[in-house]
């Protein structure tokens, strides 16, 4: 799996690319929130849950429709100062759901596990993604060993450098219309 440095760094990159009234930063906190839960889901081993059973790692937790679940239930209860159906709603909704989503994008461009698990409980078929150059992270210690620096490294090549140019371009666009705003409210009177 990635790390969550990289599921944060693809929520904070779609919330970058979100139109307007509902992009707000606490939408960005609840994203990064959503990116990252899928692998909550790690608790059930001590659980005795098997890696592949349908509610382990990479399964249920994982899926489209756990993301859209996860994207509307959290927009109802978390952003109540939207009306539900609105479109600063909906721009909420959307950008929740794609960051749920995108976790388990990211591990299926992994190199190892059991594939992902994406279109459940539908077909629970474990699916892998046909490109694969991001390195499984290790977990517990071996996450500070010389592999996961390794790991790190990787992602933040292949996955925070793209997110970091597209956060950038957003900001520096946002930037350059609010200016052009200025000068033109400045140019009239």
């Amino acid at each position: 799996m990635p790390t969550i440095f990289s599921h944060a760094i693809v929520a904070s990159g779609i919330h970058a690319l979100a139109p307007g009234k509902g992009a707000t930063k606490k939408c960005l906190l609840f994203a990064i929130g959503c990116s990252i839960l899928p692998d909550a889901d790690v608790a059930g081993f001590a659980m005795g849950i098997e890696y592949g059973d349908f509610w382990g790692h990479r399964g249920f937790s994982h899926s489209i429709l756990f993301s859209i679940l996860i994207g509307l239930s959290v927009a109802a209860l978390f952003f109540r100062e939207y009306a539900i159906g609105s479109r600063a709603w909906w721009i909420v909704v959307s950008i929740l759901t794609a960051s749920g989503v995108s976790h388990g994008v990211l591990d299926g461009l992994t190199n190892g596990g059991l594939g992902i698990a994406y279109l459940a409980p539908f077909d629970t078929t474990r699916y892998f993604l046909p490109w694969s150059p991001i390195p499984v992270s290790p977990i517990g210690a071996g996450f500070f060993s010389s592999r996961g620096i390794f790991v790190i490294c990787a992602e933040l090549l292949l996955v925070g450098l793209p997110a970091g140019i597209v956060i950038f371009c957003r900001r520096m666009a946002r930037r350059r219309k609010s200016n052009a705003k200025d000068n033109q409210d400045g140019s009239v009177g």
